[in-house]
Formats: C-alpha cells, sequence, structure tokens
C-alpha cells in the first residue's frame, strides 16, 4: 500500500470541501425563493418618446425581477433634479402606463418599496422586452431619461 504524502492529503481535503461547498450552493439555489434576474440599466434622453436632450442628465442602476415577479432594485441619477422614477409597460419607441412606481430614497436615488411585484401578464411584457424604466423631471415631466429592461 502507497503511502500519501501530506500534500497530497491537504490537496484531497480542499478538493473534498471545494466539491460539498458546490453542493451545497447549488442545493440553495436550486430551492432559492428569490433568484433573480438582474439588468444594468444605462437611462438616456434619446429613448424618450419623444427623444428629450438630456445634457448633464444622467441616470443608471439595477432592476432585479425574480421568477415570482417581484421586483426590486435602484437608481442613482446626477446632473438634473429627478421628480419621481417608475416602470412602465410600453414596447420601445411607444409610451406607456406606470406599472411599478418607484420612492426617493435619497438626494438622487430611487428604489422599489418592499413588496413591488408584476402581474402575470407585466411579466410576460418583462420577458418580451416591452417594459422600460424612466426618471421624470420637473422640465420633462413624461420623463427625461429611459431605458427598456427584459427581453
Amino acid at each position: 500500500m502507497k503511502m500519501r504524502t501530506p500534500k497530497t492529503f491537504v490537496l484531497a481535503i480542499a478538493v473534498a470541501g471545494t466539491l460539498a461547498g458546490c453542493a451545497q450552493w447549488n442545493q440553495w439555489m436550486a430551492g432559492a425563493p428569490m433568484m433573480m434576474v438582474g439588468q444594468r440599466v444605462t437611462l438616456t434622453g434619446d429613448k424618450e418618446v419623444p427623444p428629450v436632450p438630456s445634457g448633464a442628465a444622467a441616470a443608471s442602476g439595477v432592476v432585479l425581477v425574480a421568477p415570482d415577479h417581484s421586483v426590486s432594485g435602484a437608481l442613482t441619477t446626477s446632473g438634473f433634479a429627478a421628480t419621481a422614477a417608475h416602470i412602465h409597460e410600453a414596447a420601445p419607441g411607444a409610451n406607456g402606463p406606470v406599472i411599478v412606481p418607484m420612492v426617493k430614497d435619497g438626494e438622487n436615488r430611487f428604489v422599489f418599496p418592499p413588496g413591488s411585484k408584476l402581474t402575470d401578464a407585466q411579466y410576460d411584457a418583462y420577458k418580451a422586452g416591452n417594459l422600460y424604466v424612466n426618471v421624470h423631471s420637473a422640465a420633462h415631466p413624461g420623463g427625461e431619461l429611459r431605458a427598456q429592461i427584459g427581453g
């Protein structure tokens, strides 16, 4: 019988621990109720309908949508005084109604309130790329910056 060296033994323990960790991670992920699909967004004025010359106005963030249709995330703005932010339902090039409002959380930040959720039809629109997030201002109450989400 061949004796294993301490280095081989340590390596075997490390590999076994890594594999066990992967198995636990995969098991946790399979049962995780809140596995979300996140999307980084950069909002621009040229995506608004009609397009808005945004100048120094900027907004970006992350929108997360879970399979249970819950929505979370945040947007950060700069270069203008944002008054509101929302998710709307409409295809690119069209305007649509507000379906998920965001709340202001600081000077230049908007977040989705706890419990924000899409309906089944809205979730289907999200998967088709027919939702958008936009930020409004006093100068552009219909929306100053926009980005499509989903798809």
